[in-house]
Protein backbone atom coordinates (compact mmCIF):
# COMPACT_ATOMS: atom_id res chain seq x y z
CA UNK A 1 0.00 0.00 0.00
CA UNK A 2 1.56 3.46 -1.07
CA UNK A 3 1.55 6.57 1.52
CA UNK A 4 -0.88 8.31 -0.75
CA UNK A 5 -3.37 5.19 -0.53
CA UNK A 6 -2.67 5.19 3.65
CA UNK A 7 -3.27 9.17 3.84
CA UNK A 8 -6.56 9.23 1.36
CA UNK A 9 -7.73 5.98 3.52
CA UNK A 10 -7.28 7.52 6.71
CA UNK A 11 -9.04 10.70 5.38
CA UNK A 12 -11.88 8.76 4.64
CA UNK A 13 -12.24 7.93 7.89
CA UNK A 14 -11.48 11.04 9.43
CA UNK A 15 -14.49 12.67 6.84
CA UNK A 16 -16.71 9.99 8.39
CA UNK A 17 -16.38 10.59 11.74
CA UNK A 18 -15.95 14.68 10.94
CA UNK A 19 -19.50 13.83 9.20
CA UNK A 20 -21.01 11.74 12.13
CA UNK A 21 -19.91 14.74 14.58
CA UNK A 22 -21.85 17.19 12.24
CA UNK A 23 -24.94 14.94 11.87
CA UNK A 24 -24.76 14.98 16.42
CA UNK A 25 -24.93 18.61 16.46
CA UNK A 26 -28.07 18.76 14.41
CA UNK A 27 -29.41 16.12 16.51
CA UNK A 28 -28.45 17.89 19.48
CA UNK A 29 -30.19 21.08 18.13
CA UNK A 30 -32.95 19.63 17.34
CA UNK A 31 -33.93 18.09 20.48
CA UNK A 32 -33.04 21.34 22.32
CA UNK A 33 -35.52 23.65 20.05
CA UNK A 34 -38.10 20.84 20.37
CA UNK A 35 -37.77 21.09 24.26
CA UNK A 36 -37.65 25.15 24.08
CA UNK A 37 -40.95 24.72 21.63
CA UNK A 38 -42.84 22.96 24.70
CA UNK A 39 -41.61 25.16 27.13
CA UNK A 40 -42.14 28.30 25.60
CA UNK A 41 -45.30 27.34 23.61
CA UNK A 42 -43.38 28.21 20.43
CA UNK A 43 -45.58 27.09 17.59
CA UNK A 44 -42.95 28.74 14.65
CA UNK A 45 -40.16 27.11 16.59
CA UNK A 46 -42.02 23.87 16.45
CA UNK A 47 -42.83 24.27 12.78
CA UNK A 48 -38.88 24.33 11.97
CA UNK A 49 -38.28 21.65 14.03
CA UNK A 50 -40.57 19.34 12.26
CA UNK A 51 -39.44 20.49 8.73
CA UNK A 52 -35.90 20.55 9.54
CA UNK A 53 -35.87 16.83 10.38
CA UNK A 54 -35.32 15.95 6.46
CA UNK A 55 -31.80 17.40 6.60
CA UNK A 56 -30.83 14.70 9.31
CA UNK A 57 -32.15 12.08 7.14
CA UNK A 58 -30.78 12.94 4.06
CA UNK A 59 -27.35 13.35 5.98
CA UNK A 60 -27.57 9.83 7.60
CA UNK A 61 -28.29 8.46 4.40
CA UNK A 62 -24.79 9.79 2.92
CA UNK A 63 -23.01 8.44 5.97
CA UNK A 64 -24.55 5.09 5.71
CA UNK A 65 -23.47 5.04 1.62
CA UNK A 66 -20.16 6.01 2.71
CA UNK A 67 -19.21 3.80 5.40
CA UNK A 68 -20.49 1.10 3.10
CA UNK A 69 -18.41 2.25 0.50
CA UNK A 70 -15.61 2.48 2.65
CA UNK A 71 -15.85 -0.72 4.10
CA UNK A 72 -16.63 -2.78 0.54
CA UNK A 73 -13.63 -1.17 -0.99
CA UNK A 74 -10.87 -0.53 1.77
CA UNK A 75 -11.69 -3.87 3.45
CA UNK A 76 -11.06 -1.89 6.67
CA UNK A 77 -9.47 -4.26 9.64
CA UNK A 78 -9.83 -4.49 13.45
CA UNK A 79 -9.92 -0.52 15.30
CA UNK A 80 -10.72 0.82 11.21
CA UNK A 81 -13.59 -1.61 10.69
CA UNK A 82 -14.92 -0.48 14.45
CA UNK A 83 -14.31 2.94 13.32
CA UNK A 84 -16.79 2.47 10.31
CA UNK A 85 -19.12 0.79 11.54
CA UNK A 86 -19.42 2.92 14.94
CA UNK A 87 -19.99 6.02 12.45
CA UNK A 88 -22.85 4.04 10.35
CA UNK A 89 -24.68 3.00 13.91
CA UNK A 90 -24.31 6.16 15.60
CA UNK A 91 -25.57 7.62 12.72
CA UNK A 92 -28.72 5.43 12.88
CA UNK A 93 -29.00 6.68 16.33
CA UNK A 94 -29.47 10.06 15.64
CA UNK A 95 -31.82 9.82 12.83
CA UNK A 96 -34.01 8.57 15.61
CA UNK A 97 -33.18 11.28 18.09
CA UNK A 98 -34.17 13.45 15.21
CA UNK A 99 -37.49 12.02 14.46
CA UNK A 100 -38.00 12.17 18.10
CA UNK A 101 -37.66 15.37 18.52
CA UNK A 102 -40.19 16.13 15.30
CA UNK A 103 -42.47 14.60 17.21
CA UNK A 104 -42.62 16.65 20.22
CA UNK A 105 -42.32 19.26 17.47
CA UNK A 106 -45.59 18.23 16.34
CA UNK A 107 -46.78 17.26 19.84
CA UNK A 108 -45.98 21.26 20.26
CA UNK A 109 -47.90 22.33 17.34
CA UNK A 110 -50.88 20.66 19.29
CA UNK A 111 -50.44 22.20 22.92
CA UNK A 112 -50.10 25.99 22.02
CA UNK A 113 -53.97 25.43 21.02
CA UNK A 114 -54.80 24.28 24.90
CA UNK A 115 -54.55 26.15 27.75
CA UNK A 116 -51.12 26.44 29.34
CA UNK A 117 -50.52 23.82 31.56
CA UNK A 118 -47.03 25.18 33.55
CA UNK A 119 -46.19 22.43 36.16
CA UNK A 120 -45.63 19.92 33.95
CA UNK A 121 -45.08 21.97 30.96
CA UNK A 122 -41.72 22.65 33.72
CA UNK A 123 -41.94 19.12 34.55
CA UNK A 124 -41.07 17.96 30.80
CA UNK A 125 -38.32 20.76 30.41
CA UNK A 126 -36.60 19.60 33.35
CA UNK A 127 -36.19 15.73 31.97
CA UNK A 128 -35.49 17.12 28.48
CA UNK A 129 -32.15 19.56 29.66
CA UNK A 130 -31.33 15.96 31.04
CA UNK A 131 -31.35 14.40 28.26
CA UNK A 132 -30.39 17.32 25.96
CA UNK A 133 -27.20 17.28 28.87
CA UNK A 134 -26.35 13.30 28.25
CA UNK A 135 -26.86 13.31 24.23
CA UNK A 136 -23.68 16.12 24.42
CA UNK A 137 -22.02 14.78 26.25
CA UNK A 138 -21.65 11.20 24.73
CA UNK A 139 -21.16 13.17 21.34
CA UNK A 140 -18.31 14.87 23.11
CA UNK A 141 -17.31 11.33 24.36
CA UNK A 142 -17.67 10.49 20.49
CA UNK A 143 -15.73 13.70 19.12
CA UNK A 144 -12.92 12.67 21.39
CA UNK A 145 -12.50 9.51 21.63
CA UNK A 146 -13.11 9.49 25.45
CA UNK A 147 -14.39 6.06 26.61
CA UNK A 148 -14.69 7.17 30.35
CA UNK A 149 -16.79 10.08 29.41
CA UNK A 150 -18.98 7.46 27.14
CA UNK A 151 -19.23 5.05 30.47
CA UNK A 152 -20.28 7.99 32.46
CA UNK A 153 -23.06 8.60 30.32
CA UNK A 154 -24.06 5.01 30.24
CA UNK A 155 -24.36 4.41 33.63
CA UNK A 156 -26.38 7.58 34.82
CA UNK A 157 -29.68 5.86 32.43
CA UNK A 158 -32.10 5.17 35.03
CA UNK A 159 -32.04 8.91 35.75
CA UNK A 160 -33.79 9.67 32.62
CA UNK A 161 -36.28 6.87 33.45
CA UNK A 162 -36.88 7.94 36.98
CA UNK A 163 -37.95 11.84 35.66
CA UNK A 164 -39.95 9.91 33.17
CA UNK A 165 -41.78 7.82 35.86
CA UNK A 166 -42.18 10.99 38.00
CA UNK A 167 -43.94 12.53 34.89
CA UNK A 168 -46.18 9.55 34.08
CA UNK A 169 -47.91 9.84 37.57
CA UNK A 170 -47.94 13.59 37.65
CA UNK A 171 -49.82 13.70 34.36
CA UNK A 172 -52.49 10.46 35.88
CA UNK A 173 -53.29 12.70 38.68
CA UNK A 174 -54.02 15.65 36.25
CA UNK A 175 -56.29 13.56 34.35
CA UNK A 176 -57.98 11.85 37.16
CA UNK A 177 -58.42 14.87 38.58
CA UNK A 178 -59.82 17.18 35.90
CA UNK A 179 -60.66 15.06 32.53
CA UNK A 180 -61.00 18.28 30.54
CA UNK A 181 -56.98 17.91 30.42
CA UNK A 182 -56.84 14.20 28.91
CA UNK A 183 -56.14 15.46 25.72
CA UNK A 184 -53.33 17.77 26.33
CA UNK A 185 -51.86 15.45 29.17
CA UNK A 186 -51.71 12.95 26.43
CA UNK A 187 -49.67 14.91 24.20
CA UNK A 188 -47.39 15.45 27.11
CA UNK A 189 -47.39 12.35 28.03
CA UNK A 190 -45.87 11.47 24.23
CA UNK A 191 -43.42 13.87 24.83
CA UNK A 192 -42.19 12.44 27.50
CA UNK A 193 -41.85 8.98 26.29
CA UNK A 194 -40.18 10.58 23.53
CA UNK A 195 -37.24 12.31 25.65
CA UNK A 196 -36.82 8.79 27.33
CA UNK A 197 -35.89 7.06 24.36
CA UNK A 198 -33.76 9.95 23.24
CA UNK A 199 -32.30 8.98 26.53
CA UNK A 200 -32.01 5.72 25.46
CA UNK A 201 -30.53 6.16 22.43
CA UNK A 202 -27.74 8.66 24.03
CA UNK A 203 -26.99 5.35 26.21
CA UNK A 204 -26.68 3.09 22.92
CA UNK A 205 -24.33 5.58 21.34
CA UNK A 206 -21.86 5.00 25.10
CA UNK A 207 -22.00 1.49 24.26
CA UNK A 208 -21.07 2.10 20.54
CA UNK A 209 -17.62 4.42 21.31
CA UNK A 210 -16.98 1.78 24.23
CA UNK A 211 -16.63 -1.21 21.60
CA UNK A 212 -15.28 1.42 19.14
CA UNK A 213 -12.33 2.30 21.22
CA UNK A 214 -11.81 -0.45 23.88
CA UNK A 215 -13.08 -3.70 20.56
CA UNK A 216 -15.46 -5.64 23.95
CA UNK A 217 -18.48 -5.36 24.63
CA UNK A 218 -20.06 -3.41 27.95
CA UNK A 219 -20.30 -6.42 30.57
CA UNK A 220 -22.34 -5.30 33.27
CA UNK A 221 -26.41 -5.33 32.92
CA UNK A 222 -27.41 -1.61 31.71
CA UNK A 223 -28.17 0.47 34.89
CA UNK A 224 -31.96 0.83 33.79
CA UNK A 225 -35.40 1.32 36.11
CA UNK A 226 -38.76 0.29 34.81
CA UNK A 227 -40.48 3.06 32.59
CA UNK A 228 -43.94 3.12 32.90
CA UNK A 229 -45.57 2.33 29.72
CA UNK A 230 -42.97 1.03 27.91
Amino acid sequence: MTEHTVRSYGEELNHLTAEVTRMGGMAEAQVADAIDCIARRDAPLAQQVVARDARLDTLQLEIERKAFKLIALRQPMAVDLRHAVAALKISMSLERCGDMAKNIGKRALILTEADPMTALTRSIERMGRLVQGRLKDVLDAYTSSDVQRAISVWSRDEEVDEHYNAIFRELLTYMMGDPRTINACTHLLFAAKNLERIGDHATNIAEIIHFEITGEEIISERPKLDALTQ
